[in-house]
């Protein structure tokens, strides 16, 4: 009821703050998808592999017992060494990821509360449209029949273009209505975006943190 299509700039404006929300929304979306670059988590996980699948022994052995002796202390002290290493190597790359992991968390943390918002502002968006199209349906059908009944009975060409801007403006705030369809539709988009992103998020995270938890342990007890 309180939309006035005679009023061009309430026209202009109708939904505009939600609109831009959304597109503001969607450019927020993609900056956080843009400045995370998991590539670098992925290369930490493939260092891991090569640190922990790194530790070749020369198997062949010196003929006799003494020889094999010899062997058995070299190949100990080069492996104590080896492991040493490797160990270093592993601890400095589980640290990163530990910080890539947090990081991580409180993005997955974060979409939750982005979807959400992208639900308060498609459900808004979807309230300007729906009260919109009411709002045409009375003037096609209650508001602009009295203008060109008027214009007939009168025949006075004020009364006619009186009509016709009328019906003009109802085409107009129609633009706008489908206007804020098509952001409804971008809106209605980014839940699965948001979701999609998430869930790569969480599929990182689930395997840093079985990296850590399961991968390396049972990499220390075969040491042992």
């Amino acid at each position: 009821q309180k939309i006035d299509i005679t009023d061009t700039n309430a026209v202009l404006q109708y939904g505009a703050a939600s609109q831009k929300n959304i597109a503001d929304f969607s450019g927020s979306t993609l900056n956080n998808v843009r400045t995370k670059d998991l590539g670098d988590v992925g290369g930490m996980l493939s260092d891991l592999v090569v640190e922990l699948k790194g530790l070749n022994f020369d198997e062949d052995e010196k003929k006799g017992f003494l020889g094999l002796f010899k062997k058995s202390q070299q190949n100990l002290a080069t492996m104590r060494a080896q492991y040493d290493r490797a160990e270093l190597n592993v601890d400095k790359i589980v640290e990163q990821l530990e910080q890539h992991e947090v990081v991580l968390l409180k993005d997955i943390s974060m979409m939750d509360k982005m979807y959400e918002k992208n639900e308060e502002y498609m459900k808004e968006l979807t309230m300007y449209i729906l009260a919109g199209k009411l709002k045409v349906e009375h003037l096609r059908q209650v508001e602009l029949p009295e203008y060109v009944k008027k214009a007939n009975e009168t025949g006075l060409p004020e009364d006619a273009q009186a009509a016709n801007d009328f019906a003009n403006m109802i085409g107009r705030f129609e633009k706008k209505i489908h206007d804020l369809e098509l952001t409804r539709t971008i809106s209605v988009q980014m839940a699965p975006q948001i979701r999609m992103i998430q869930n790569n998020d969480s599929l990182m995270a689930e395997k840093i943190r079985s990296s850590i938890m399961n991968t390396i342990p049972l990499w220390k007890s075969q040491m042992v």
